[in-house]
């Protein structure tokens, strides 16, 4: 992190067959090595075979997706006196998002199967459904800064 000035927001355009700036987003972070026309081909066939399986608007699914998987809360590392606590804080949004986005791309990276667009389809339908590897990413957090709350007072 900057030690001189405030970052500034740059605006995201919206991507070009949803119109959608969270869409955009999602292919960015997706990408590898600068390659995003492979990382939004990716993303698109993956949203085809979303509404094969779900039968329902991909751009709801992938948006319902991602709210059932974005954390509210996490743990952070704070030191007081010697001793190293793990203080819960809530999260502004943009960092929620960030997060659900990234627990979705490593599930599906993680995941066994043939091509990513498949991978990342399941994954969509499993956070959509609240199953899967990064929901459970998302309550594991939850339960650690839960089971950490009497820590609380040390937020900064």
């Amino acid at each position: 992190m900057g030690r001189k000035n405030k970052t500034i927001d740059r605006p995201v355009a919206p991507d070009a067959k949803y119109h959608s700036v969270v869409v955009s987003k999602f292919v960015n972070r997706m990408m590898l090595r600068g390659q995003k026309a492979t990382s939004v081909r990716v993303v698109y066939d993956a949203m085809d075979k979303m509404k094969e399986k779900t039968d329902k608007d991909p751009l709801e699914v992938f948006l319902k997706a991602l709210d059932n998987v974005k954390p509210m809360v996490e743990v952070k590392s704070r030191r007081v006196g010697g001793a190293t606590y793990q203080v819960p804080v809530e999260i502004r949004d943009a960092r929620r998002e960030a997060l659900g986005m990234r627990w979705v791309i490593n599930a599906a990276r993680s995941r066994s199967g043939h091509e990513m667009s498949e991978r990342l389809a399941a994954e969509l339908v499993d956070a959509f459904n609240n199953t899967g590897s990064a929901y459970k990413k998302k309550e594991d957090t939850h339960k650690m800064a839960e089971a950490n709350k009497a820590f609380a007072h040390y937020r900064w």
